[in-house]
């Protein structure tokens, strides 16, 4: 009897190991689906982060750029006495060129330079400024303001203040159009307004 009763707990427990392996093998495979899940979401998640930051790189810190433009300046008398026939008698245009350096995404530095004509200084006006932008969001869109000063080298040499405004639309992270007016004050003349269309190209 006790022989019996002996080979029948022998043949419970060997039943119980056996269905026991399955199961484990059953957990191990739902934690491995688990982890596999966990991981695949994770990366899709990474994925779906980096294609925002892309976005949302149109301006970034640590950015160097240079400026090509154009510019057109009025004197004191047309700003005071704005009319079509005098912006068209008395507008001066000219070209120059730029450079700006980011030191946030927000704040940063900048310097022009320009020549409204060929008969004297090869330069006629160099400039610093402080820049803040806002961009917005992801639109492409960042106006922005800035104010420095500078020396002016043609048709008098004096020194300057300066602060404009501007808007500035980026096609890609790296090229943008801009447009920026600024009043001028120098020390000994009189105050003058200038505009400045260009590209700006973002590195």
């Amino acid at each position: 009897m006790k022989s019996n009763y002996s080979l029948a707990l022998l043949l419970t427990a060997g039943s119980l190991l056996t269905a026991g392996s399955p199961l484990r093998a059953a957990d191990t495979n739902n934690v491995a689906e688990s982890s596999t899940t966990t991981t695949t979401t994770a990366d899709s998640m990474s994925k779906d982060s980096d294609t925002h930051d892309d976005k949302t790189s149109l301006y970034r810190a640590n950015e160097l750029s240079v400026d090509i433009f154009g510019t057109a300046s009025e004197g004191r008398y047309t700003l005071e006495h704005w009319s079509g026939p005098r912006v068209r008698q008395n507008t001066e245009f000219g070209a120059g060129a730029g450079l700006s350096y980011f030191i946030t995404r927000h704040v940063g530095i900048g310097a022009d330079a320009y020549s409204e004509n060929t008969s004297g200084a090869f330069i006629d006006s160099a400039s610093a400024s402080l820049i803040l932008r806002l961009p917005l969001g992801e639109s492409g869109f960042s106006p922005y303001a800035f104010g420095g000063g500078g020396h002016q080298f043609d048709l008098g040499t004096v020194w300057f203040g300066q602060a404009g405004v501007g808007l500035e639309y980026r096609f890609t992270p790296h090229v943008g159009l801009f447009l920026d007016v600024r009043g001028v004050v120098p020390d000994e003349t009189k105050y003058f307004g200038l505009a400045r269309l260009g590209l700006r190209f973002a590195f």
